[in-house]
């Protein structure tokens, strides 16, 4: 674990574990959370004899709290630092939620890099918010509420996700986990308010469409067709078509916090793909 220094003088806290010479797995993590939020998959791909990056996102987590450059340019672009201190081109990238937005732009924006597969998780792409071209997406009111309520109080906000939508704990029967709950507060009152904030605008209002059909390797794109946050039928199935390489795989009833929910079925399938 350690910090890499961008050329803006941004602090961006990572961990990288597993053998120096292993295939390497560097994930993305979501809104408004951390590399923590990777656990149950570095944990799991150590053991399985890869080597596992995660960053946190400029703004969270550990990273410098920076009040500028909460966009997917910025994002991507910090992600090539990370990957060119490290010394980690040709990994495996892998993200969710706002995540796979950030791969997907990486990729596209990167293609220097030699990456040989992706996965993106319940993620953003293709676009998420209302328009006139993506008549699906969510009304624009829907993203300033969610700003509203960061700003009028984000501790409250920042436990009414986790404990509601994002694990689908507000379905019927469903058995809330204290504990994941508290550790996605606390790795969101970690981070910036203001990167937070730019954020949702970042993640909703990005556009994915051309990036998606620049990516021209094996991407597996996964989702579950409960997902709350990122409703499904706006975004898994759009996201395969656009890729050149793109398969879907829809999980039954399963919700956007689906790596920590079911994270042995999301770590083997995503073992399987890699070996494939």
């Amino acid at each position: 674990m350690g910090y890499v220094t961008t050329s803006e003088g941004i602090d961006l806290f990572y961990k990288d574990w597993g053998p120096r010479d292993a295939q390497v797995i560097f994930f993305h993590h979501g809104w408004p959370l951390s590399a923590d939020d990777w656990d149950a998959q570095m944990l799991y791909f150590v053991a399985q004899g890869y080597r596992v990056v995660a960053h946190d996102r400029r703004g969270h987590g550990r990273s410098s709290q920076v009040w500028d450059g909460h966009d997917m340019d910025h994002y991507a672009d910090d992600v090539a630092a990370v990957v060119q201190h490290l010394g980690v081109r040709g990994a495996i990238h892998v993200g969710h939620s706002t995540g796979g937005g950030e791969v997907i732009h990486y990729l596209a924006r990167h293609p220097e890099d030699p990456v040989p597969k992706a996965a993106i998780i319940a993620a953003v792409p293709p676009l998420m918010v209302k328009t006139a071209s993506n008549p699906g997406g969510l009304p624009k009111s829907v993203f300033d509420d969610l700003q509203a309520q960061l700003k009028a109080n984000r501790a409250q906000f920042y436990h009414d996700i986790p404990a509601g939508p994002f694990y689908g704990y507000n379905r019927p029967g469903a058995k809330a986990d204290q504990g994941v709950i508290l550790n996605w507060w606390r790795q969101g009152m970690m981070g910036c308010a203001q990167a937070h904030y730019d954020g949702i605008v970042a993640f909703s209002q990005t556009d994915f469409s051309e990036a998606l059909k620049q990516v021209n390797i094996p991407v597996l794109v996964m989702h579950g067709d409960d997902d709350q946050i990122v409703p499904y039928q706006n975004s898994g199935p759009l996201s395969a078509k656009l890729l050149p390489q793109g398969t879907l795989k829809t999980y039954a009833g399963f919700p956007h916090g689906m790596p920590t929910t079911h994270a042995e079925v999301i770590n083997a399938d995503l073992l399987a793909f890699f070996r494939s």
